[in-house]
């Protein structure tokens, strides 16, 4: 019975995938040159070849809050997988103590960087038209768009992405 709703649960979330993934430029996320909270840049080229779950959020964004404690779940029990999270926050570069700062203390196991204005535009390409907060997406070891969420990700959204860019 298990197996079956595992397989029920990936389909719908694979058929909506395939479906979220028109408009979705993961070009230019890999072109990005991101701000590290070491202050450094870093180039989301360098995870080019792994699974990736890509969330976009701010420290003022209470529906961000609420999803961050099941990524974190999720790259502490996927990571050894390959999966690796990425958290753009959408803050300017003068903030990068108080974004580092949030970061502990939700205990943000994944690397965490700042977009500033670039991660709006980086949102909209993306699939994101709209730039709305939390938005999150998937993109396999291919570098290719596997779906997209906006809003909240929760557990069961994360395990049955988490298991189609395992695949």
């Amino acid at each position: 019975m298990i197996r079956k709703f595992t397989f029920i649960l990936s389909f719908g979330l694979l058929a909506t995938a395939a479906h979220a993934t028109e408009g979705i430029d993961t070009a230019a996320f890999f072109r990005a040159s991101l701000t590290g909270l070491d202050g450094q840049p870093v180039a989301m080229e360098r995870f080019r070849g792994r699974p990736l779950i890509v969330n976009f959020w701010a420290r003022w964004c209470a529906p961000c809050r609420e999803e961050i404690p099941e990524l974190v779940r999720l790259r502490d029990a996927q990571g050894a997988d390959g999966i690796e999270v990425i958290g753009i926050a959408i803050e300017e570069a003068d903030k990068l103590e108080a974004v580092s700062d949030f970061a502990k203390t939700y205990s943000m196991s994944y690397p965490v960087v700042l977009a500033a204005k670039d991660g709006i535009l980086l949102m909209k390409a993306l699939g994101n038209p709209q730039a709305g907060l939390p938005f999150t997406v998937y993109i396999g070891r291919d570098g290719k768009p596997a779906g997209s969420k906006m809003g909240v990700v929760r557990r069961v959204d994360l395990e049955a992405s988490a298991q189609a860019l395992l695949r």
